[in-house]
């Protein structure tokens, strides 16, 4: 039997997630019906019941009914236009791959547009509800202030990328910001599976498993999608390493601290900690791994852009914890929480954070790297011609 290759893992993800979000679309966009007019179809409703429980589902409306009473307009523009997001994503993705240039950029404006005016209606959902009342606590209200403000900036960043014809940054940051968007069907997917691997989680319950981890499984997924994209060995005008060995062991012990730190906090709480540490704790240690592997491997490889790019995020990833131990007490101090919300809300948004914080250190080591004068001209992104790159640099000024 053929082992499968790079091409089939990468066409079996992009299937995989098409599907997420042709699935995930209805059930975005009909999502918050019933709350405008009782009885209205929500196909969300009619799965969950069936996939766990009638009662599983009555027992979280009833904790969502009073969070969105007052903000139900803007919330229903932005799940309606959120599952329009699922659908343009695929078809960005799609048009991209093709080459459909002209439909492309129509879409893109069109994606980007979208997420601005969404991102609008959660807005007001979040600046009208004080933290403490909002659907599934406080530190479920800072995990979405942060995607919103993650989203908002990482299309702005891509869009701005495009229009100067960076086109291998303006690439990472539109799937980042895509990726931000994937945790709203992933955390549809983790109400079904998790009752069933923790039998007797409330929706409320599952959802603070859910955020201990969703920053770091969709910044991986979009790091890899990156990667996957991005064929060349090098990238003009960038030599050496912003993260070398020193920088990268000082922030892998400062990583292991903190995360020790974590472990020991999140034992005080009897059982309720143990389901919260290992549910921040496995997907942590996988994104590691992958990132160590693919470093390892580039530079195995003689690869050292994508040595680079791995361990940059290998670096902000081993961060990650340090910031989550820091913003803590702020979020307790500031927001009035109990100890451990305002531990479960530094340990969510950490690694989502550092990623976005990664792809900045990337883009700016990209345009450090073209802003000296250079006569070659590397391998492009995705197979694009010499060509290509050549007119790239005319419009940006720079010497072919």
């Amino acid at each position: 039997m053929r082992r499968p290759t790079n091409s089939t893992w990468r066409r079996a993800a992009m299937i995989a997630v098409t599907v997420m979000c042709l699935a995930y679309a209805p059930i975005a966009m009909t999502e918050l019906w019933p709350y405008a007019r009782p009885g209205a179809p929500a196909l969300g409703e009619w799965v969950m019941g069936r996939v766990v429980s009638p009662h599983y589902v009555t027992d979280a409306l009833s904790n969502r009914i009073a969070p969105y009473r007052h903000s139900l307009v803007p919330m229903i523009v932005h799940s309606v236009l959120g599952g329009a997001l699922m659908l343009l994503g695929p078809a960005q993705l799609l048009t991209a791959a093709r080459r459909r240039t002209r439909l492309h950029r129509t879409l893109g404006v069109v994606f980007a547009v979208t997420v601005y005016v969404s991102m609008a209606g959660a807005g007001i959902y979040l600046a009208r509800t004080a933290p403490e009342d909002a659907f599934s606590g406080p530190a479920f209200w800072i995990v979405l202030a942060t995607l919103l403000v993650g989203t908002v900036m990482s299309v702005t960043f891509g869009m701005l990328a495009a229009v100067r014809g960076l086109l291998d940054l303006h690439q990472r940051w539109m799937l980042l910001c895509y990726a931000f968007l994937l945790t709203a069907p992933l955390l549809r997917l983790e109400w079904g599976f998790l009752p069933r691997l923790l039998p007797g989680l409330t929706m409320e319950q599952i959802n603070q498993v859910a955020i201990m981890h969703l920053g770091a499984v969709v910044t991986l997924g979009a790091l890899i999608a990156a990667r996957a994209r991005d064929r060349r060995t090098t990238v003009e005008g960038v030599s050496g390493s912003w993260a070398p060995l020193p920088v990268l062991v000082v922030a892998q012990l400062a990583g292991a601290a903190a995360l020790l730190w974590i472990a020991w906090s999140c034992l005080d709480f009897g059982a309720t900690g143990r389901r919260l540490l290992w549910a921040y704790l496995l997907p942590y240690a996988a994104s590691w791994a992958v990132m160590a592997i693919g470093a390892r491997r580039a530079g195995h490889q003689g690869r050292p852009w994508a040595r680079e790019e791995w361990r940059l995020h290998l670096t902000a990833l081993c961060l990650a914890p340090v910031l989550s131990v820091g913003a803590a007490p702020v979020f307790r101090h500031t927001l009035d929480l109990d100890r451990l919300t305002a531990l479960s809300a530094g340990v969510a948004v950490g690694c989502g954070m550092l990623a976005f914080a990664a792809t900045t250190v990337v883009s700016l080591r990209v345009m450090n790297g073209r802003r000296e004068p250079t006569t070659a001209v590397s391998p492009s992104v995705s197979g694009d011609t010499r060509a290509v790159a050549a007119a790239g640099a005319v419009r940006r000024g720079t010497p072919r």
